[in-house]
């Protein structure tokens, strides 16, 4: 199983198994043309077109990380492929949730993470900090949409 990792412009990744892809401006008119075509216009399956004509069936996995992964080039953010059994430094981790490295060691200590040891350094797996984030982005908008209600409430917030 792999993982689509996603980066702002400004947002770092560097030092994880593989460099992030930007797309440069040159390539953003391709990459339109690119996520247009994969809009499903009809029922079916989406075919890929090798160098020598010939025709494959792209299979539902890869599919959903093209549609992604040409969204966010386009927007102008970086993306990576990682398998999610990648190990992370601390500093890999931190970068990823945007924390600071003791932040994120104190995360991984008091057992919101689960991480093991190479040597006497600590390393997690890709896996387990994405289910740390998509539990932790839950609940901030569990608690965003308490807050919403409760100004809605008391008169302070209107749609």
């Amino acid at each position: 199983m792999y993982a689509v990792v996603v980066k702002d412009w400004k947002g770092s990744s560097r030092g994880l198994s593989r460099e992030p892809i930007i797309a440069p401006q040159r390539e953003r008119r391709a990459l339109e043309r690119i996520g247009q075509a994969l809009v499903p216009r009809k029922r079916g399956a989406a075919r890929l077109r090798g160098p020598r004509g010939e025709e494959m069936i792209i299979p539902q996995s890869l599919y959903a990380v093209l549609v992604q992964a040409v969204k966010d080039l386009m927007s102008g953010r970086a993306v990576s492929i990682l398998p999610v059994t990648a190990e992370l430094t601390t500093q890999q981790a931190a970068g990823l949730l945007n924390v600071s490295r003791p932040f994120m060691v104190k995360l991984l200590e008091q057992g919101a993470i689960p991480f093991h040891k190479a040597g006497t350094h600590r390393r997690v797996y890709l896996k387990h900090l994405l289910a740390y984030k998509r539990k932790r982005d839950q609940a901030a908008q569990k608690a965003l949409g308490r807050l919403v209600a409760e100004a809605q409430e008391l008169g302070i917030y209107d749609e």
